[in-house]
């Protein structure tokens, strides 16, 4: 899987209560996103997910005409997951429904953690914009390169 800044929906995103992801992609800007192939977006559990009670996540692609998705539109979304399943290396991936990218409505394009029975004491996430799902077998490193 490779990943890029300009995809990425949160990094390391501490969730608590019901929110969206930090980061947003424009789709109004001049680029082609996804032309023929594909696309999908990965969710890995950074942080294992606690809570007091019976807490329960679940993972929403939305498109909103505002930059912080407010008035969202769910195109995708996965089955509340319960907190138990939410381990930290755990991957969820969410398929982009191929009608978005032949004709994406909104200008905005984000995920939204939303979190039921909770809330949890702690989570964290990081999201974004794939071509290919993720091998079982993958394993995320922190970064520790620069580019120059």
């Amino acid at each position: 899987m490779i990943t890029d800044a300009n995809l990425t929906l949160s990094a390391a995103q501490a969730v608590t209560a019901t929110a969206f992801s930090t980061n947003t992609i424009d789709l109004s800007q001049v680029r082609d996103i996804g032309a023929g192939e594909e696309l999908n977006i990965y969710v890995n559990v950074d942080t294992t997910a606690t809570a007091a009670g019976a807490a329960t996540v679940n993972f929403q692609i939305v498109t909103s005409a505002n930059a912080n998705l407010s008035s969202p539109t769910i195109i995708g979304q996965t089955d509340a997951i319960p907190k138990a399943n939410l381990v930290a290396g755990k991957q969820i991936v969410i398929p982009i429904p191929r009608s978005f990218i032949n004709q994406p409505g909104q200008r905005y394009l984000g995920l939204q953690f939303t979190v039921g029975t909770g809330p949890l004491t702690a989570g964290a996430f990081s999201s974004g914009v794939i071509i290919d799902a993720p091998d079982s077998g993958l394993k995320n490193y922190p970064s520790g390169f620069a580019v120059k």
